[in-house]
């Protein structure tokens, strides 16, 4: 068996190899070598070095430096809360009683319903209750950033609850007893023990929201559009209303999107390798 799996490895991983190639690779090179050039379809593609780049961080109409650092401040306010939250949940709900799979199945239950309806909804309740004061989401910036953290910490919540759980029950009972003997509070066996066994977990949702914080377009387009005067814009939204939305803005687009990638990618790392070195070997 081991023989035929060395001989045909080719085959199996071949499927796999294409399918990164053309959905990811291929795709990833030509939209980097757009971002130094002037178009509107392939064909008509013309050099012009980084004056896309240029033109990027220059614009005022269309402020992708507002975007960014108004992506930034969401993406970690938003990772922070939700997994703070989470964990809490998730420490409530590992205990078990009756009906704690139905409470489980509550909480999990926002992570099914789609962006563009989740952010439709919300709008809805959100415009509702600021309705009282003559105010709607899109009367400030920052009524759609709170807005937009409300609706992410209660789509992801539970799924990163579901994480956690599993983490808090692969802890070994024998830690829990020997904490519990040793006369530890339940607050110094969770900083103690709990949290250092969980850093697996820890590690996957941090990713997981951080990355998802970044990324977050349909619920924003849903919510405010980026609305008032595109204030309110995340980074994908703003990459998109310029790709689409602007005449002879492709390229400077695609160069948004390269420096969007670059960003998500680094500060992913980073978050991998801090949380990596914290994980303990059970």
């Amino acid at each position: 068996m081991e023989r035929a799996v060395k001989k045909y490895w080719p085959v199996f991983v071949l499927p796999t190899m294409l399918a990164c190639l053309i959905g990811f690779v291929i795709p990833f090179a030509m939209g980097f070598s757009l971002s130094f050039c002037s178009f509107t379809t392939l064909s008509d593609a013309v050099f012009t070095g980084i004056d896309n780049y240029i033109r990027a961080f220059s614009d005022t109409s269309d402020s992708f430096v507002h975007a960014l650092w108004y992506t930034a401040l969401f993406a970690f306010l938003s990772t922070a809360l939700i997994n703070v939250l989470a964990i809490l949940v998730a420490l409530a709900l590992v205990r078990p009683f009756r009906g704690v799979n139905a409470f489980r199945t509550v909480f999990f239950m926002p992570n099914l319903i789609g962006g563009i309806v989740l952010g439709w909804l919300w709008q809805v309740i959100l415009n509702g209750i600021l309705a009282r004061w003559g105010l709607t989401l899109v009367s400030s910036e920052w009524y759609g950033f709170w807005g937009l953290i409300v609706v992410t910490l209660w789509q992801q919540m539970g799924y990163m609850m579901i994480i956690y759980i599993s983490g808090l029950q692969s802890i070994p009972h024998e830690q829990l007893e020997a904490a519990a003997i040793d006369g530890a509070t339940a607050l110094q066996t969770f900083w103690h023990v709990k949290l250092p066994m969980l850093m697996p977990s820890v590690t996957i949702c941090l990713f997981l929201t951080l990355t998802n914080g970044f990324k977050l377009f349909d619920q924003n387009l849903a919510l405010t559009a980026g609305m008032p005067s595109n204030r309110s814009q995340l980074l994908a939204l703003n990459i998109y209303s310029t790709f689409y939305g602007r005449t002879g803005w492709a390229g400077a687009g695609q160069a948004k999107a390269v420096v969007f990638c670059a960003i998500v990618v680094v500060i992913a790392m980073l978050q991998l390798k801090w949380t990596r070195n914290r994980e303990v070997q059970q």
